[in-house]
């Protein structure tokens, strides 16, 4: 699952601030061990002395005399290297530290990050309806945020004005590191876009949607990256010239990479790779020139929480199982083998660690495959439930997996166990069309607030006719025993979505075989991946 913890920008630690310079040579420095030897080369001087004048020019903070009193936040200059996508060197990253206390510095932090399958949805309408896609880059983006309490740090080391030793900064900007950082820039870039006429989603609030007349536009946001997509040409620059008067920012063209993943568009459509992410995973695990497997997971045998004995390294287990789950953002094929090997994060074992190897050798064999968004018509939204029925060997709990295609479209899956323990198949079932309810209800929802209308009724499928069927007296005994499972006996009994023709739930055999890539179902073929 990605979160905001992913982004370089919001990691847990407290280090931050981020800017970059161009390298005065083409090799890259070393990373200096601190600020005096990063003051000595020529390439992190000159990043320093850039990332320092973009803070005075926007006035960050002015000095004033040390409060008797106050917390005065310390930090420190941290030095990174940032790469393009294929790996070469972009520029020189410098990031600033800070400490803070909260309750003296800061309050509330969260700050939502736009949800994969909204960029999905976005990317597969836009692509059906010819839009042009542009990317945008906001420029110390963190800067532009306002501060709600009065807060002091200290002059950046190495940069001391020594006619003023005894004053500190009055901060009257957000900057990178501070806590609240990401939750000011959102507030900031909210207030304005919204000024534009554009409308947060509520299925979304990372979203915002324009719509004026026959003009309509779609914003997506993820902290300081951005996807502008419009229905002409000409509402996206009008657009893009707004946000440039407003924040600095640079205009990267058209989509071709975002998040980590590789977008290229074609007369088919858009595909969507992570392939050098997954190289770089391959080359971290030391499997870079591992024999690749034709399955990500082996149906034979169920792992255990006690088989085996403990890893030696736990922290290496999650890192790689953490890795993985990022890589399922393009690669549904190896939902439910990632989710298992989740499962174990608290005490990995041998057998678990082994699991982990065979999907980075899957992996290995599959690094073209992608996730492809065909100009499909977004007039129809399917979902199709499984469930594998008490498949844990220590809780026989059983594990839900969905997934949901807008048109032609793989949009969104998932693959997670209950929480409870079925009796029975047709209650284990019952549980899975559930999830793909309630996701197929979120999904609809989103696409109305996109001013997508869905003109026929949405398809569940699953695999079990008792599903289908409610009101058999077997059936309806397992299912008034629970209240979830009662909440989608009314809905299928057409007390409140049959009677507007918006949901159907109809039975289908799934195929089982896990020998051929083209494994998900039997009767609609692929989920859409390029080999």
């Amino acid at each position: 699952m990605l979160t905001r913890g992913h982004a370089a920008a919001l990691r847990a630690r407290p280090e931050l601030h981020v800017a970059s310079s161009s390298p005065a040579s083409t090799s890259a420095s070393p990373i200096p061990a601190n600020y005096c030897s990063a003051l000595a080369d020529t390439n992190w001087r000159a990043a320093m002395v850039d990332e320092y004048e973009a803070l005075r020019a926007n006035d960050t903070w002015r000095l004033v005399p040390r409060p008797s009193g106050a917390n005065i936040v310390t930090g420190k200059w941290i030095f990174r290297h940032k790469f393009h996508a294929d790996g070469s060197l972009a520029c020189h990253k410098v990031v600033r530290g800070f400490s803070q206390q909260h309750d003296i510095d800061y309050d509330e932090t969260f700050s939502p990050v736009v949800k994969q399958a909204t960029i999905r949805v976005v990317l597969s309408i836009a692509v059906s309806r010819d839009w042009p896609i542009h990317q945008l880059d906001v420029k110390n983006a963190f800067l532009h945020g306002h501060l709600d309490k009065t807060m002091y740090c200290q002059e950046p080391p190495g940069f001391v004005d020594p006619s003023t030793l005894d004053h500190v900064c009055l901060l009257q900007k957000s900057l990178y590191g501070l806590k609240q950082a990401p939750r000011t820039w959102y507030q900031r870039f909210a207030t304005y876009i919204r000024r534009l006429g554009f409308v947060p989603a509520v299925s979304d609030t990372s979203l915002f949607v324009y719509k004026e007349g026959t003009g309509t536009a779609c914003l997506l946001l993820y902290v300081d990256d951005i996807v502008l997509t419009a229905s002409s040409s000409t509402l996206l620059q009008i657009i893009m010239g707004r946000l440039h008067s407003e924040f600095a920012m640079t205009n990267l063209g058209a989509l071709h990479h975002f998040l980590g993943i590789s977008v290229t568009r074609s007369s088919d459509g858009l595909f969507l790779s992570q392939r050098q992410y997954a190289l770089d995973l391959l080359q971290r695990a030391g499997m870079a020139e591992c024999h690749s497997t034709a399955t990500p997971v082996d149906t034979r045998a169920k792992l255990s929480a006690t088989d085996g004995s403990p890893v030696a390294d736990p922290s290496e287990y999650r890192s790689l199982a953490g890795a993985l789950q990022y890589l399922t953002l393009t690669r549904p094929d190896l939902a439910y083998a990632v989710q298992q090997v989740c499962l174990f994060m608290h005490d990995p074992r041998e057998p678990h660690l082994a699991l982990i190897k065979r999907i980075l050798r899957y992996v290995k064999g599959t690094l073209s495959t992608g996730l492809h968004l065909g100009k499909s018509s977004p007039q129809s939204l399917t979902a199709y439930s499984d469930v594998d029925w008490a498949g844990c060997p220590d809780s026989r709990r059983s594990t839900s997996r969905y997934c949901v295609f807008l048109g032609d479209n793989l949009i969104s899956w998932s693959s997670k166990r209950q929480t409870t323990v079925s009796r029975s198949s047709a209650e284990a079932e019952y549980r899975a069309v559930v999830h793909a309810v309630a996701e197929r209800c979120w999904l609809r929802q989103l696409l109305r607030e996109l001013h997508v209308s869905i003109a026929s009724a949405n398809i569940v499928y699953c695999d079990n006719e008792s599903v289908r069927d409610p009101k058999a007296p077997t059936v309806l005994k397992r299912i008034m025993r629970s209240p979830p499972l009662r909440l989608l006996m009314c809905i299928l009994l057409k007390r409140k979505y049959a009677e507007a023709k918006e949901l159907e739930v109809q039975a289908i055999k799934f195929a089982k075989n896990l020998r051929s890539k083209k494994y998900l179902f039997e009767e609609v073929g692929t989920i859409n991946v390029q080999t």
